[in-house]
């Protein structure tokens, strides 16, 4: 499972015209869901985002986490960030899960972000969207359930 975070003053999606999910500050998180992950890949990297101090203390510094902000957090399926883009001039997705496993998983982890009771909003699985951000900082960070802690 990989991810992009990004922490934001207002995120939004919409989908059709419609806004589907918006935040205040928080994380907005782009969710790529590799074929060979499983549940343990979600809940990794729930609790990574929950408990990641990227939040500033009253001295500035990145100490607290969107749990101490009790900030929102905004997920996005999307599955491009599978893409090995290494060879030719096409990327190719074979990395990526299939649609079945790649939703299941993604609700997993929407489902566990919402258990923190933290407004949680997400897209619309397989829309074509529209993402809007202001990035506060700009903090952005690349995680990935796969690589070695």
């Amino acid at each position: 499972m990989r991810a992009v975070i990004q922490r934001v003053s207002e995120a939004s999606v919409n989908v059709e015209g419609t806004t589907v999910g918006r935040i205040g500050p928080g994380w907005l998180v782009l969710l790529g869901v590799a074929r060979d992950d499983r549940d343990e890949d979600a809940v990794w990297m729930a609790d990574k985002l929950l408990n990641l101090r990227a939040f500033e203390d009253d001295q500035g510094k990145m100490n607290r986490s969107v749990l101490d902000v009790r900030g929102g957090i905004l997920v996005v399926s999307q599955f491009t960030l599978l893409a090995d883009c290494r060879a030719g001039r096409r990327p190719s997705f074979t990395a990526a899960a299939e649609p079945a496993l790649a939703e299941r998983l993604y609700q997993r982890f929407a489902d566990l972000l919402s258990a923190s009771g933290l407004e949680i909003a997400t897209g619309v699985f397989r829309a074509m969207m529209k993402v809007a951000l202001v990035n506060d900082g700009p903090v952005t960070f690349l995680l990935d359930s796969r690589q070695p802690t």
